[in-house]
Order: C-alpha cells, then sequence, then structure tokens
C-alpha cells in the first residue's frame, strides 16, 4: 500500500513537470509563430539594407541594425573584461570573507535592478557627467553596466566548477598564482564564462529603456563611419520596433514592418544563444579529449 501510494505521488509529479514544460514550449512556439508567419512577408534583401523612407511606411532597418551592432560592441568591450576579471579576483584572490559576501550580495541585487533605472543612471553618469551626449558610447557604456552583474556572476560560478585540486597541483609545482589561473583554471572555465556573457549580452541586445535616455533616436538614417559613429546618435532594432508597434501615427500600416523588425530582432538574439551553446559544446570537447 505505501509503497503504490509513493509510486502515485512519483507519476503525479512527472506529470506535473511534463505538464510544465509542454506549457512552457508550447507558450514559445505560440510567439514564434505568430511572428514568424505575420513577419515572414515583410523580409526582403530591400528591408535589410535600406532606409527608411516616407515617415518610416516603407523601405528597411538597415539603419537600425548598424546601430544595434555598433551599441552591442560598445557593451561587449566594456562589460566582458571588466566583468571577467572582477570574478577572477573575488573568487580566487580575494578572502572571503564579511566583506566579499557584502558585494556578492549587491552584485547579485544589481542584476535584478529595472533596466529603466540603468537608463536613468546611465543618463546622469554618462551623458552628463561625462559629457559624452547622446551618442552609441553613453548607450552602450549604460547597456554594459546593465550586464556586468550577469558576466561577473555567470564567470563566477564557472571558476566555482573547476575544482580545487587543479589549483593546489599547479601551485606545489612552483607556479604563481596567475600563471596557477591562467594555466589549470581559465581553460576549464572558459565555457561557462563565455556562455553566462552571450546570454547576458543578448538580453541587453533587445532593451530598450536603457537606450532610451542615452542616445537612441526615432528616426536617424545618417550612417557616420568609425569613430564617428561613436559620438553620434543611432537608430537600434528595439527601440524602432517599439515606435512601430505603439506610436507611429499609421500604426495598421506599418504593422507588418514592425512584425519584420521584431523577427529580425529574434533571429538576433537566437543566433547569440546558438553561439553560446555552440562555443560551450566546442570548448568542452576540447578539453574532454586533452
Amino acid at each position: 500500500m505505501k509503497w503504490n501510494m509513493r509510486n502515485l505521488q512519483q507519476q503525479l509529479g512527472f506529470a506535473l513537470l511534463r505538464l510544465a514544460v509542454g506549457l512552457v514550449l508550447l507558450t514559445i512556439f505560440y510567439i514564434v509563430w505568430d511572428i514568424l508567419s505575420k513577419g515572414a512577408g515583410a523580409l526582403s534583401w530591400e528591408f535589410i539594407t535600406a532606409k527608411p523612407r516616407k515617415g518610416m511606411t516603407e523601405g528597411g532597418i538597415w539603419p537600425a541594425i548598424v546601430g544595434t551592432f555598433w551599441v552591442s560592441i560598445v557593451t561587449i568591450l566594456f562589460s566582458v573584461p571588466v566583468g571577467i576579471f572582477a570574478a577572477i579576483y573575488l573568487n580566487e584572490y580575494a578572502s572571503q570573507g564579511r566583506l566579499v559576501r557584502l558585494v556578492r550580495l549587491a552584485i547579485r541585487n544589481l542584476s535584478g535592478v529595472p533596466s529603466i533605472v540603468y537608463g536613468l543612471f546611465g543618463f546622469a553618469l554618462f551623458v552628463n557627467m561625462a559629457n559624452l551626449g547622446l551618442s552609441v558610447l553613453s548607450a552602450g557604456l549604460t547597456l554594459g553596466l546593465l550586464t556586468l552583474p550577469w558576466t561577473i556572476t555567470a564567470s563566477e560560478e564557472a571558476l566555482k566548477t573547476v575544482p580545487l585540486s587543479y589549483r593546489e597541483g599547479a601551485l606545489a609545482l612552483g607556479a604563481t598564482r596567475w600563471q596557477t589561473i591562467r594555466t589549470n583554471v581559465l581553460p576549464y572555465a572558459i565555457p561557462g564564462m563565455l556562455t553566462g556573457t552571450i546570454l547576458g549580452l543578448a538580453r541587453a541586445a533587445g532593451e530598450t529603456a536603457p537606450i532610451l535616455f542615452t542616445g537612441v533616436a526615432f528616426f536617424w538614417p545618417h550612417l557616420h563611419g568609425f569613430p564617428q559613429v561613436l559620438t553620434s546618435q543611432f537608430m537600434a532594432l528595439p527601440y524602432h520596433l517599439f515606435i512601430m508597434a505603439t506610436q507611429h501615427h499609421e500604426i495598421v500600416k506599418v504593422r507588418p514592418l514592425a512584425y519584420g523588425t521584431a523577427l529580425v530582432l529574434l533571429v538576433l538574439v537566437l543566433a547569440m544563444n546558438f553561439s553560446a551553446t555552440w562555443i560551450r559544446y566546442r570548448f568542452r570537447k576540447k578539453f574532454k579529449r586533452a
């Protein structure tokens, strides 16, 4: 009798888990199918490579793609090195006392701060105090601050997965602390570090609120070269989608363009997620054979 009750509880638990997974997958498939079915018709070479025309009712989204690319580059160059080195210091060098625990708690709390707060902070810090103005640089640095807690947390968790014996063996052979980290720790932690970092950057690429205050424009078809692009305003895919879907004066007319923009942004985010999975797989396969 007791065994039957346990078996029933187990079957019920598995059924609830399957139901939860099914609901999540069903929701994801519905969203993807809705965007794909309504946005595929708007996709064309002109839509990808042309500038918007006639009040953004015609043309394409090339300036928004370029703006998103440059903002993402600035975000990567700022958040990835700072986040990885901060994680290395916290996990490998810092004395594990109360202060470090408070720092970790602060980092985890920052990852839950609403993105619009980062936008306001970036406006005050980069646009006003640093005199960077409304620009790609201000927006990229703001998104870098947004992703920094994710990068630090993911990198530190990846470092914790490396066994302590790897460090002790290198130190016992006379290696310095940095040589130990560089040769015996980082190669095995890099897959997890890069995966968490790329996922954080994928989230940043779809954010609207932080760039709303720091440089994004409703209509900015001017495509400057490097480095002038860093100090100018820009268009971006998430803000372009927001305007087309909610603020445009001809919402019904531009709705297919909005779905097309959503599809391009979705493909961009999915590509970053799949690249994270591929990088993790390649590194794990490499070090498994080694």
